[in-house]
């Protein structure tokens, strides 16, 4: 494998390659997948366009990492974007608004917006279908599954095939400003708010989700946490105390991995970091974690002899500058190096 000369100009594709790396799908052992959809977002927009702006900002990386070594190595390959999907996505997200904009200022939905439900709703079930369906073809092929989103809900499909593929001890690390466990939030059965309700309440679920950096919920989710033994939260509010009262992150980030199972799929969602890092992310929060202590817990993770079966990168939104896909992109390469040593077993 080699550098290329990355070429702004150039239609984007996984022919100009992530991180500037040419490698092929049979070669990779991580197999990263595209997903431009942003229907339900609730309030800012964009991040169907945070697949390209990782992939268009990669190749400025450096690919040897003093944590990760050379394990670029093992091949990292993205599929191409399915720009049938953002022309889905593009075609819907208008009647999504106007979904919201109905209950914002009616409380209830018309004949006409329950039609337009009806429509996204098919049509989010189907975008999870297709990537459950590519997730499953490259787990068999014995490779490691990324997501690339879009709105939180695009790894959905990549978290079933995961759970109902691995054996033994299985959970999620979960990344996030938002808690995500709404009931079919504003209707959506697939919301970005709703993914990890769905995920915890689906026959398939996993043994454990651990939320880290939540910080926006409301009372209903809050209820549903303190309800169940296979949920734990940390609280971005309560780790900020513990932090300012002297505790070490160290400390912290080692009681956040005991929490976790042996395999871990990690679902990162960009707006876990703070604001400075994603400022053109759709839900910004203040609070969040530093790019340093993100990056501290995952290495954590992966030195505690835990292994990474799958993950995503999410809410990435291309903004003014490159900031946010150059930040999404660094997240990214941090999550592939660590999923194939974790795999390898190199601690």
């Amino acid at each position: 494998m080699r550098r290329m000369e990355f070429d702004a100009n150039a239609t984007l594709s996984a022919q100009n390659g992530i991180f500037g790396l040419v490698t092929s799908r049979e070669s990779a052992k991580v197999i990263l997948q595209p997903v431009p959809w942003e229907v339900t977002t609730s309030y800012g927009g964009g991040t169907a366009g945070g697949p390209e702006a990782i992939l268009r900002a990669s190749s400025q990386l450096d690919l040897f990492d003093l944590e990760t070594g050379k394990a670029f190595e093992q091949g990292y390959f993205m599929l191409p974007i399915p720009h049938d999907l953002f022309e889905r996505n593009q075609a819907l997200r208008p009647d999504a608004l106007e979904i919201r904009r109905q209950l914002e200022s009616d409380g209830k939905l018309d004949a006409k917006g329950l039609l337009l439900q009806k429509e996204i709703n098919l049509a989010c079930g189907k975008m999870v279908n297709t990537i459950y369906q590519q997730t499953a073809q490259i787990l068999a092929d014995k490779k490691i599954p990324g997501v690339i989103g879009g709105d939180h809900s695009s790894p959905e499909g990549a978290i079933r095939a995961v759970s109902e593929s691995v054996q033994g001890d299985f959970g999620i690390l979960h990344i996030d400003a938002h808690a995500d466990l709404r009931h079919a939030y504003q209707g959506f059965q697939h919301s970005h708010a709703s993914i990890m309700y769905n995920v915890m309440h689906a026959a398939w679920r996993p043994k454990k989700l651990v939320q880290v950096g939540i910080r926006d919920f409301c009372h209903e989710e809050y209820d549903l946490i303190r309800s169940r033994q296979d949920i734990a939260t940390y609280f971005d509010l309560e780790m900020k105390r513990e932090l300012l009262a002297g505790t070490a992150w160290s400390l912290l980030c080692r009681q956040i991995v005991e929490s976790l199972p042996k395999q871990v799929y990690i679902s990162f969602d960009i707006d876990g970091l703070s604001p400075e890092f994603c400022p053109s992310t759709g839900t910004p929060v203040p609070g969040g974690l530093s790019f340093d202590q993100a990056v501290y817990l995952l290495g954590a993770v992966c030195k505690s002899g835990r292994r990474v079966v799958g993950f995503d990168l999410n809410e990435v939104a291309p903004g003014p500058t490159e900031w946010d896909g150059n930040v999404g992109a660094r997240i990214l390469y941090k999550l592939c190096g660590w999923a194939v040593l974790s795999q390898r077993g190199a601690f």
